[in-house]
């Protein structure tokens, strides 16, 4: 008889015990709340990191022809030195959240006009907005080789300049493209030296 009832009370205590257990685990396993959820940059990717990229632009880049001013004068009307780049550019994006910081390299090849090469590097900074939209500036130094002076050409070099702007398909409604995986169309203006140039260029990015 004892035996029957210790029996009984164990049937019982398991049975109130299962399912307070199952409540237990089922609290354990509830979705995180939106509190826990990692932060986002404005584009929706994560704030904070390393955005590495690749680049493919083309433009155009006319320098100061003041004799003195920049590139040493050739003649007495100075120089009229300019020409159509492609230019290639490997870089660096670090996402502080609504902003970021960065840096650049970059080598272009003149394909019509008196630049042979260009190739130079600079640190970026600037703020993200709308969904993939980037707004920065570049302080930078560069190299100039020029055809005009010839194979023994020297390469002229200074601190350069510049503003741009790099717009993701999202923004430009796009979205079903390639939403968040990274590409972006940039136009930027830079300027080599103390205003001795004025370079427009546009093209590609590719972020991992």
């Amino acid at each position: 008889m004892l035996k029957l009832t210790l029996a009984a009370a164990t049937l019982a205590a398991a049975t109130i015990s299962v399912p307070a257990f199952a409540q237990d685990m089922a609290g354990n396993t509830a979705p995180a709340s939106a509190s826990d959820a990692p932060a986002t940059a404005p584009d929706g990717t994560r704030a904070f990191g390393l955005d590495p990229y690749v680049a493919v632009m083309g433009g155009w880049e006319g320098f100061d022809r003041r004799p003195g001013h920049g590139i040493p004068a050739v003649g007495p009307q100075g120089n009229k030195l300019d020409g159509g780049l492609v230019q290639g550019v490997v870089g660096v994006n670090v996402p502080l959240g609504p902003v970021f910081v960065g840096v650049e390299g970059n080598a272009a090849k003149g394909f019509s006009g008196d630049i042979d090469w260009e190739y130079g590097a600079a640190g970026r900074f600037g703020f993200r907005a709308g969904e993939s939209g980037l707004f920065y500036g570049k302080v930078g130094y560069q190299w100039v080789n020029f055809d005009r002076f010839g194979k023994n050409s020297p390469d002229f070099h200074a601190v350069s300049y510049g503003v741009g702007a790099e717009v993701g398909p999202k923004d430009i409604g796009l979205s079903g493209l390639t939403g968040n995986a990274g590409v972006r169309f940039r136009v930027e203006v830079s300027t080599f030296g103390n205003a001795d140039s004025f370079r427009p260029m546009a093209g590609a990015v590719f972020h991992f």
